[in-house]
């Protein structure tokens, strides 16, 4: 029994390393967004595969944007990022090539990160940025109800801008903007957020449109939402209308041919007509038909006389 105890405490260890190293391995996609302090992020919800790259047996926070300035960065995670653990763990020292004096906010899924240690997860959404105001940090991180989202060219997409704050005791809670204006692929529009950060926005271009906010209020860390929108071709309009028009012209066409038909078949009835009446008019009316009667009555007539004339002689003799 004892000789079992060490051998079976062995084999856990074993299979305890092997699932460390199994959970090491696997890898994960999330999306990146990266703010740099300008009107619009530097890196817009990009697909990254993450994998354990600092080896510490989880997939976090780190890793995610190690590998995103890794591949996107001019110079690579070298030249762009950078973290240092210190007495409160793993912090964030450079992003985007920038040191910032360490002023830094990183999100996971609209939820502050409590650190760079914090552990990711299959369709993550990523969002980290520079603050702006590196004394007061005021800047606050906005985000509307939806990250991504299709439609066509020329539909409506209504949105909820919301920002992250605290409340008296310094806990966290979630609050409406309003009065932001909206922008679609950094043009300004006329769209603005009401009372309860809602709006409702037109997407006149097809393609991927990029729509943020900015407010004149607020110190908004840009929102984002892109929204690819189908396009709705000229060519289809064009067909459209063409068969309208054919249908319109054909509908004419059949009005006109049953029109004609009823007119022909008007006047040939009216020929009809009008030839029986002749007919009969030539038979009850015709002077030769009279005449014939005439000369029948005549001779009828001289026969009588004769007879009559003939009877007398003989009673006479």
């Amino acid at each position: 029994m004892k000789k079992i105890i060490p051998v079976l405490a062995a084999a856990l260890i074993s299979c305890s390393a092997v699932s460390v190293c199994a959970s090491a391995e696997d890898a994960v996609n999330v999306t990146v967004t990266i703010s740099d302090g300008s009107p619009s992020p530097v890196l817009i919800q990009q697909k990254v595969n993450v994998k354990d790259i600092d080896n510490d047996g989880k997939l976090t926070v780190n890793d995610a944007l190690y590998i995103a300035h890794e591949e996107n960065f001019n110079g690579g995670a070298a030249a762009g990022y950078a973290s240092k653990t210190g007495q409160y763990g793993l912090s964030l020292t450079k992003l985007w090539g920038k040191e910032n004096n360490e002023a830094f906010g990183y999100y996971v899924n609209n939820v502050a990160s409590m650190g760079l240690a914090d552990p990711v997860s299959e369709g993550n959404s990523i969002y980290a940025f520079i603050y702006t105001d590196v004394t007061g940090y005021s800047d606050a991180y906005s985000w509307f109800d939806k990250n991504a989202a299709e439609s066509k060219q020329g539909d409506e997409i209504e949105l909820t801008l919301s920002r992250a704050a605290f409340d008296a005791a310094w806990n966290p809670v979630t609050l409406p903007v309003e009065g932001a204006s909206i922008t679609i692929n950094g043009n300004p529009t006329n769209y603005k957020t009401d009372a309860n950060g809602k709006v409702t926005v037109k997407l006149d271009d097809a393609g991927r449109n990029l729509i943020s906010a900015k407010s004149d209020t607020l110190t908004l860390v840009p929102p984002v939402c892109v929204v690819n929108a189908e396009a709705v071709t000229a060519v289809t309009t064009a067909q459209a209308e063409t068969t309208t028009t054919t249908e319109a012209a054909t509908t004419t066409s059949s009005d006109t041919t049953t029109a004609e038909s009823t007119t022909a078949a008007s006047s040939t009835s009216a020929a009809a007509t009008t030839t029986a009446k002749a007919g009969t008019s030539s038979k009850n009316d015709s002077p030769k038909t009279g005449d014939m009667g005439a000369g029948t009555a005549v001779v009828i007539l001289g026969t009588a006389v004769c007879t009559a004339f003939a009877l007398r002689k003989k009673n006479e003799d």
